[in-house]
């Protein structure tokens, strides 16, 4: 399962057989496509989507249009990006939110979780909220983020517009996706967490190191803290 997250996080388009053809290719598994299937489905995986099966809304649940077609961030908390991924700690799986700058890739607030109710990410977006209030807020179309509890919170604030993601487009979203492949790439397939509080305080210290320390090119060699709060 680690190998398939490790395809599907660079990967975010393949199925089952595009999956099975790669595992065997880069990593040697001779796997069935059936095996390949189930192992996905199990961790909540479809083509297109680069994340948990979070995205699917409760059928009782308000939507909303994308937004974003054609706007480009252009000053700091112009537009936040939230998600969720999964990170695999003691043979099991959690569940990572991040509210995420798209200005300035910085990550605003993050929360670790052993559960997917919404709880978390309204926690999660509360403490982004304390430090800022965007312009837009963009997420997929998943249970937690139509949740009343969550859309609850956005409302406290009339000024910001409320954007999601088209079903089936993970590009909608890409700045956190670009995210979600530094996490895994630079600090979740080179650990092995031995519990969620191990792995909670190693993603503390690579957030930190991410907003303040790592100059990215795209930012003309700036670190995300340094653009967030006007410091260079």
């Amino acid at each position: 399962m680690n190998r398939i997250d490790e395809v599907y996080t660079k990967r975010p388009v393949f199925g089952a057989r595009r999956m099975k053809a790669q595992l065997k290719r880069k990593f040697g598994f001779a796997v069935g496509r059936k095996l390949v299937r189930k192992l996905m489905q199990v961790m909540g995986l479809e083509a297109i989507y680069s994340r948990p099966k979070t995205s699917l809304p409760h059928p009782d649940h308000q939507v909303f249009p994308y937004l974003l077609t054609n706007i480009t961030a252009s000053h700091p908390n112009h537009i936040w990006g939230t998600d969720i991924t999964y990170v695999k700690a003691a043979g099991t799986w959690f569940y990572l939110v991040a509210m995420l700058d798209w200005y300035s890739r910085y990550v605003i607030s993050w929360l670790l979780s052993d559960s997917l109710e919404s709880d978390f990410c309204v926690a999660n977006l509360q403490m982004a909220l304390a430090t800022a209030v965007p312009d837009y807020h963009n997420s997929d179309q998943g249970s937690q983020f139509t949740s009343a509890a969550y859309l609850g919170v956005l409302r406290q604030h009339p000024d910001i517009k409320i954007s999601m993601d088209g079903r089936g487009r993970c590009h909608d979203n890409i700045f956190t996706e670009r995210l979600w492949r530094t996490v895994k790439y630079e600090e979740v397939y080179l650990r092995d967490y031995a519990s969620f509080a191990e792995a909670k305080q190693s993603l503390k210290h690579f957030f930190r190191d991410y907003n303040h320390d790592t100059p990215h090119q795209s930012l003309n060699y700036q670190t995300p803290a340094e653009l967030y709060f006007g410091q260079s």
